[in-house]
């Protein structure tokens, strides 16, 4: 398993490394080759008119067609990805709203219990002044006759009359409490409800987004789907070219901490497996999924979405970025990826892809987030 991610890792940076190097043309042209090679050449498609029939506008329209369902899949998808961030937040609401819908629940069962026992002691003091005539304490003292038992009663009578303040007081206490516990649960109940509405919604939007990129990616043929595959990696190849292009590498030179080493061991760990939209582990991952559940693992929780980690996690520089930090892509913070060194990072890409190691710069960076600050 070692030998294969630092295999992998290598290769992505010696093709970064390869395509700075060589011409434009060596990866602009996005033709399929049949040889397998990808110098597919003056091979063409078969007879001796192929190399002419590229310029003939045929071979053109055809990867402009694909390269239009290509951008109509990924649209699809990153707004699956956008409707799956906010599904898991509400998710997460949710089981935050369960969670402390069960403390006041507690609370509340707590609160009446006291009451209850209040309001026996209560009765107690009541029956015992019943069977002193009715009497208040007071008046019972006046009528003593007895000089000395009226001063030594009065210092009880005063102590008796302040432990009853303080037992009525504490019921009116306990019983706005626990009107306050009810509310509070109220109030909770119908925001999860609120949530629940949410969730059914999100993942309604997600399947339908999906099934309509499959359903437009399964409409190709097999060799047209061959070509798509390969467009996409031209287009992640030519934006990773164009940011190591900057020289940002020789920025970049920082070692990762003790908890950031574990959470991309965690990470690494997981290449090949799917992505599965919601899903944290440990079979299949979504891509804030994958982030969140490295750092759980390396002692530190973080956010489980894509959105929040941007927004609640500590912002670093590109430039300053280290081994296990968060890379959030796009600008509405829909993907996130965790940098690996080398300009590299491992992600869970989308629906019908595994976990698996890409070019840090190969989709619009947003920022950069540090988990262990």
């Amino acid at each position: 398993m070692n030998r294969r991610r630092c295999v992998a890792a290598a290769i992505t940076l010696v093709c970064a490394v390869t395509v700075l190097t060589a011409p434009t043309a060596a990866y602009a042209d996005p033709r399929p080759s049949h040889s397998g090679s990808p110098d597919s050449g003056s091979g063409g498609s078969g007879s001796g008119g192929g190399s002419d029939s590229s310029s003939s506008g045929s071979p053109s329209s055809g990867t402009d067609r694909l390269e239009a369902v290509r951008q109509k899949i990924d649209d699809l998808y990153r707004q699956a990805g956008s409707a799956t961030d906010a599904y898991n937040l509400a998710k997460e609401q949710s089981e935050k709203q369960s969670s402390e819908i069960v403390k006041l629940a507690q609370s509340i069962v707590k609160g009446q219990s006291k009451i209850t026992a209040l309001k026996k002691q209560a009765g107690a003091e009541a029956r015992a002044q019943y069977r002193d005539s009715g009497l208040p304490p007071a008046a019972q003292l006046m009528l003593s006759g007895d000089p000395d038992s009226f001063l030594d009663g009065a210092d009880r009578l005063r102590s008796g009359q302040q432990a009853q303040k303080n037992l009525l007081a504490e019921m009116d206490q306990t019983q706005k409490d626990l009107t306050a516990y009810t509310q509070d649960a109220s109030d909770q109940w119908q925001k999860l409800e609120s949530n629940r509405k949410k969730q059914a919604k999100k993942k309604k939007d997600i399947q339908q987004k999906i099934e309509a990129a499959k359903k437009l990616e399964s409409s190709l043929a097999k060799k047209e789907r061959e070509r798509l595959k390969k467009l996409e990696e031209d287009q992640e190849f030519k934006a990773q070219t164009a940011w190591l292009s900057s020289g940002i590498l020789k920025e970049i030179n920082n070692k990762a901490s003790a908890e950031g080493k574990k959470a991309v061991k965690f990470a690494t760990d997981q290449i090949g497996k799917p992505y599965v939209w919601g899903a944290a582990g440990p079979k299949s991952f979504d891509c804030s999924g994958l982030t969140s559940q490295a750092w759980l693992a390396a002692g530190d929780p973080i956010p489980r979405t894509s959105q929040e980690q941007w927004k609640q996690l500590p912002h670093v520089q590109v430039k300053d970025m280290r081994p296990g930090d968060l890379i959030i892509y796009f600008s509405d913070a829909t993907h996130v990826g965790m940098y690996i060194g080398d300009g590299a990072m491992v992600n869970a890409p989308r629906p019908g892809r595994n976990v698996t190691i890409g070019g840090a710069g190969s989709m619009p960076i947003l920022g950069v987030v540090r988990p262990d600050k």
